[in-house]
């Protein structure tokens, strides 16, 4: 899976409150129709102890300003607080900061911050802290800002110890989500070895691919949590290895196990699943041939049957989609879409003829290696793809070379991966802009940069939303992808653990979990 520099957590101004479904149950009871009673309601939550986590991929940057892939925010979320943190309803709460306000010009952003929050090594946060870590951020001692939202920050100024104020150089209506970016401590270079934050948990140690471990941090400014002394995020690629380590009680934890994994494990584990605000989709590499041909995208999104691929590897558990955006994101999604392409074979063929293609072509699918999921995704995809002519080889990278070649270099004819969920819609579509840096997809429409411009400064929400269904719809007739579906979340525990919150973000919050009585 996959996140952007450093705009993780995306909100509006005003909180973005957003539905997400959530399916929480001891075997196969619904609590929506079995309400706890009896001795389970009676269960109390325990201090202490620990738990073992598996995860499929190494944090490819302990340093939160560096860090790109989304598996490392999942992890060090627990670690590293902004000044605002979302919650598990998608809702912007203060964090290091206590309050805020905002100039009517939308210019000025003023915090004050919590007194008395400490970093990992005993420093009390104060202003000069918020300052540094936005300054880097912003690239000012290097002129190369770390995080592209920065570059529109005009000035971090520090009135007191405790008042921060963030000026921008032109408004943005999406900006409150880059205060959850991490404050770091003033001065401390050591961050992707030794990493300091103002979390939950503090960071203990990192073996690649092996582990990387965290530990209460018992000054943390929130009463009663974490509840864990200690939890390890144990490096598991193979998810076999994974089942059988939770059969075993090897671990205690498999965040996004498979769903048809589920009918083995029975009613020995406690489940939760729901809606994840994530895209899977396959993407093809405008700039190579043959895929700067229009019609070639479009002929392979009427070859490639998205029902089949959320029954056969989904389960059947998944929301289809025609855009990159989930109908999580209530206000801003676009419907109707995920019916444009419904398959046609002749169509395609009929599609890749008119490009000069009647032959077909041999094309590559690189998937990251560590997700089954998406390489199961491209062994359907190919054979789908068959039918119309083309012939598509699979290649499985690691991780860190899908991040490298892929991601970064856009070295690829096509690929399956995840995007993770934003909680503001600019931060989901801006990802297309032919300006932003990490367009690995190379699409370039001036109509479409318009549209996310517009809107990224449009005050009045309706027409905001409007724009943003608008830039869905011109990816969809553009085909730049084949926008598969958010698969469903799943986690599967073990029975004496509780308190586990479903985020519509990629992490996982370790200070709720808690063994019961």
């Amino acid at each position: 899976m996959l996140t952007e520099r450093l705009r993780r957590t995306p909100l509006l101004l005003a909180a973005l409150l957003l539905s997400v479904t959530v399916l929480s149950a001891c075997g196969s009871g619904d609590p929506a129709k079995t309400p706890a009673t009896g001795a389970e309601a009676a269960k109390e939550p325990v201090q202490g102890g620990s738990v073992v986590v598996a995860v499929p991929q190494d944090p490819d940057y302990l340093d939160p300003h560096l860090a790109v892939a989304s598996g490392t925010q999942e992890m060090m979320f627990n670690v590293f607080e902004g000044l605002l943190k979302p919650n598990e309803k998608g809702e912007l709460q203060p964090a290091v900061a206590q309050e805020y306000k905002v100039s009517p010009d939308g210019l000025t952003y003023t915090f004050t911050l919590r007194d008395g929050v400490k970093f990992h090594n005993g420093k009390t946060v104060a202003a000069e802290d918020v300052k540094f870590s936005y300054e880097r951020l912003m690239g000012k001692e290097t002129g190369k800002p770390l995080s592209s939202a920065f570059a529109n920050v005009e000035a971090v100024d520090t009135p007191d110890a405790r008042t921060v104020t963030v000026k921008l150089k032109k408004n943005d209506v999406s900006f409150m989500s880059n205060f959850t970016a991490a404050i770091l401590p003033k001065g401390y270079d050591n961050q992707n070895k030794a990493p300091i934050g103002t979390g939950p948990f503090k960071f203990v140690e990192f073996q690649p691919n092996q582990k990387l471990v965290i530990e209460k941090n018992k000054d943390y400014y929130v009463q009663g949590v974490p509840y864990p002394d200690k939890v390890e995020f144990r490096i598991m690629p193979d998810a076999e290895a994974s089942l059988l380590a939770l059969k075993s009680g090897d671990i205690d934890m498999y965040p996004r196990i498979g769903n048809e994994r589920i009918a083995e494990l029975g009613d020995q584990f406690r489940y939760v699943e729901g809606m994840q605000n994530m895209v899977q989709l396959m993407t093809m590499n405008i700039a190579r041939k043959p895929f700067d041909d229009p019609r070639v995208r479009q002929a392979v999104n009427y070859a490639v049957n998205t029902d089949e691929i959320i029954k056969v590897v989904a389960d059947g558990k998944g929301t289809k989609l025609g855009s990159n955006m989930s109908p999580v994101m209530q206000k801003y999604f676009q419907e109707g879409l995920e019916s444009t392409y419904n398959v046609n074979v002749d169509k395609a063929k009929s599609l890749l003829a008119e490009a000069g293609l009647k032959d077909g072509f041999s094309t590559t699918i690189s998937v990251p290696s560590n997700y089954k999921f998406h390489v199961d995704t491209a062994q359907v995809v190919a054979q789908q793809l068959a039918k119309v002519g083309i012939t598509a080889k699979i290649e499985m990278v690691e991780w860190a070379v899908w991040l490298d070649r892929i991601y970064k270099g856009r070295d690829y004819d096509m690929t399956i991966i995840g995007l993770t969920g934003k909680l503001d819609p600019h931060e989901v579509l801006v990802r297309y802009a032919s300006d932003y840096k990490s367009n690995f997809y190379n699409y370039n429409n001036p109509e479409y940069d318009k549209l996310i411009k517009a809107a990224q400064v449009e005050l009045d929400d309706a027409k905001r939303a409007q724009l943003y269904k608008d830039a869905q719809k011109l990816l969809t007739k553009d085909a730049v992808a084949v926008y598969i579906m958010d698969p469903n979340f799943t986690v599967a525990m073990k029975k004496e653990l509780d308190g586990y919150k479903l985020y519509p973000i990629y992490v996982q919050d370790m200070s709720t979990i808690h063994r019961v009585k």
